[in-house]
C-alpha cells in the first residue's frame, strides 16, 4: 500500500484532501476511487485511508482506521554531519531516516568545502526536509527526523545539553563496535567529519567539552560512509537490526 506523509491533523472518520505533491504521485501511479493508501503526519502511528474522489489536481480521501505501529529505535541518536561536497548530503540524511536516526545536525567544520548562509541555507534545509519525508514514506517510518538549523561546529560543541558525543576519528584509540558491546542502550550524537576530517583542534575541543573519541576500524572511510557505518554498527550490537 502507498505510504505518504501529510503534515495536517488526521482522525478516523475525516475526508481531507491531500497535499498537492501527494495528490500528483497518485494520480502518476494511476490509483483509482476506492483504492487504499496509508498517511502518516509525524505524530506517530499511521492511518489507512480510501481515496473518495480525484480530480485533475485535487484527490480526496475518507480516513477509515489507525494503526500505532511503530519503527523506531528504542534509543535516540543524533548524526552530527560537516557539510561534504556536492549532493553527498542528500544521500547521508536519506539513508540515515532508513536506519533510524532521530535527528540531524549539519555542521560547518573548519575543512568543509561548502558554505551555506543565508537564503543558501534556508533553501538547502527545506530540501533536507523534503528527502526526510520521502525517506519516512519509503522506510516505513511514522515519525520525522529532527532537522536542526546549520551550525558553527564550535558553537554546536560547547552546547551542554547533548547526549553522549561520539567523536569517530581515525586517531581514536578504541573502536566504536568495542566501545558499544560494553555499553548500555543509550542516546548518542554521533560527529563525522567533512572530507578531511576534523582538524585536531577541532577534535581537542570536543574532547575538552567531554566527547569520546572513537575509530571505526583501521581502515579509513568517507565521510559519506563513516556516519551511515557507524549507526549500522550500533544498531546490529544494540539489537536493532
Amino acid at each position: 500500500m502507498p505510504r505518504f506523509y501529510c503534515s495536517d491533523s488526521l482522525a478516523i472518520g475525516m475526508t481531507l484532501a491531500l497535499p498537492d505533491q501527494v495528490a500528483h504521485h497518485v494520480q502518476v501511479i494511476r490509483m483509482q476511487v476506492g483504492h487504499a493508501v496509508t498517511l502518516f503526519n509525524g505524530q506517530g502511528g499511521e492511518y489507512t485511508a480510501v481515496i473518495t474522489q480525484m480530480e485533475k489536481k485535487r484527490v480526496y480521501a475518507e480516513i477509515k482506521t489507525f494503526s500505532p505501529r511503530e519503527a523506531e529505535l528504542s534509543y535516540a541518536v543524533t548524526l552530527a554531519q560537516a557539510l561534504p561536497e556536492a549532493s553527498k548530503m542528500d544521500w547521508i540524511i536519506e539513508k540515515a531516516m532508513e536506519l533510524g536516526v532521530t535527528a540531524i545536525q549539519p555542521l560547518a567544520a573548519q575543512r568543509c568545502v561548502v558554505r551555506l548562509n543565508g537564503e543558501r541555507a534556508e533553501k538547502k534545509h527545506g530540501h533536507w526536509q523534503g528527502i526526510i519525508q520521502a525517506a519516512a514514506e519509503q522506510s516505513g517510518r511514522n515519525r520525522l527526523a529532527q532537522l536542526a538549523p546549520l551550525t558553527d561546529f564550535n558553537s554546536w560543541i560547547a552546547q551542554s545539553d547533548l547526549h553522549k558525543r561520539i567523536l569517530l576519528s581515525p586517531r581514536g584509540e578504541q573502536s566504536l563496535s568495542d566501545w558499544a558491546r560494553h555499553q548500555p542502550v543509550q542516546a548518542l550524537s554521533l560527529m563525522i567529519g567533512p572530507e578531511g576530517g576534523f582538524t585536531e583542534a577541532e577534535e581537542t575541543l570536543a574532547c575538552d567539552h567531554g566527547a569520546l573519541m572513537l575509530s571505526m576500524g583501521p581502515r579509513v572511510l568517507r565521510t559519506e560512509t563513516a556516519g551511515l557505518g557507524a549507526l549500522a554498527a550500533i544498531n546490529a550490537i544494540w539489537g536493532e537490526m
